[in-house]
């Protein structure tokens, strides 16, 4: 018998990210170009998927260093850092193409969005067909930066459902994608209204990169320890879903959304855990790093006007 589902989680807010990219900034950098990929899916609602199916995870710990003892289980350890690293890679590739002047209106769009997806959310928790505990999480955001946050996860949340909930709801395809572009939008404009532009176009894209290969790469071994450790019952993939495959339906997050690449579907066997991770298709060249996260477009404070 399978388990219900993980609903996806909100992002951390840019200082908690910012400190996870910081962590794994070493790792980061020390990719070599052919361990980069082509970012083929919705950077904020990968990330919130693999928050959202993170506890899951860390249960299996125990048992996955117990039957896998040669599986590099840092990786398990260190998942958490590397989403919050690739989505805070991705707020500053945002923000070589944003500009303040932005803010006022993404806010004026912003703010009802929220409210019109978190209020039909609410209707689908009551009725049994999205995760109430996850929907309570996001109502309880409050400030600009919440409301960032939590237009990512309301649609990762729309999106990784929306064959259950397509004509349950009044939310439409066209919102919950826009809810995907939107929120880091809006965190992006906030982080350079408080401390400006951060690194280059080039630097920022390569840097995305890299985080984003780092993620995938992590999670693609992971889940290839829990579809040996999980092979019997079946579960797997509920447990630890494929960020490519689990969109649900038709609706999507903002960009970069395409098939899955070919070697995706590896992980849903029971393949050796320690196999080194594919290589999934180029990404821009890289360069030496810049700035650093100091420059990041950080946390507005939530009162911000």
């Amino acid at each position: 018998m399978t388990k219900k589902k993980p609903a996806p989680r909100k992002p951390a807010a840019p200082p908690q990210a910012a400190a996870a990219y910081d962590r794994a900034l070493p790792e980061i950098e020390a990719l070599s170009p052919d361990q980069l990929i082509a970012i083929k899916l919705d950077i904020p609602r990968a990330v919130s998927q693999v928050l959202g199916v993170l506890p899951g995870l860390l249960a299996l710990r125990p048992a996955i260093a117990e039957a896998l003892p040669k599986h590099d289980i840092a990786r398990l350890d260190r998942l958490e850092t590397y989403a919050l690293a690739a989505w805070y890679a991705h707020l500053l590739w945002l923000s070589t193409g944003a500009a303040e002047s932005e803010l006022k209106p993404l806010l004026a769009e912003a703010v009802p969005l929220r409210e019109n997806l978190l209020g039909d959310a609410e209707a689908l928790a009551r009725r049994g067909l999205l995760d109430a505990a996850a929907v309570a999480e996001i109502r309880a955001g409050q400030g600009h930066i919440d409301t960032a946050n939590d237009l990512v996860a309301l649609s990762a949340l729309f999106s990784g459902n929306w064959r259950e909930i397509s004509g349950k709801t009044a939310a439409t395809e066209a919102e919950v994608k826009r809810a995907g572009e939107i929120g880091p939008q809006l965190l992006a404009a906030l982080g350079i209204r408080a401390h400006g532009k951060g690194p280059g176009p080039t630097e920022a894209a390569d840097q995305r990169a890299r985080a984003f290969a780092l993620l995938v790469h992590a999670y693609d071994q992971i889940r290839r320890a829990v579809a040996y450790l999980r092979w019997n019952e079946g579960d797997a993939e509920t447990i630890a879903p494929s960020i490519y495959k689990s969109r649900g339906g038709r609706a999507t997050g903002a960009s970069d959304v395409a098939p899955e690449p070919d070697d995706a579907e590896d992980a849903a066997a029971p393949a050796s855990p320690d196999a080194p991770p594919p290589v999934g298709g180029t990404a821009p060249i890289a360069v030496s790093p810049g700035p650093g996260p100091q420059a990041l477009p950080g946390a507005a404070p939530a009162s911000a006007p």
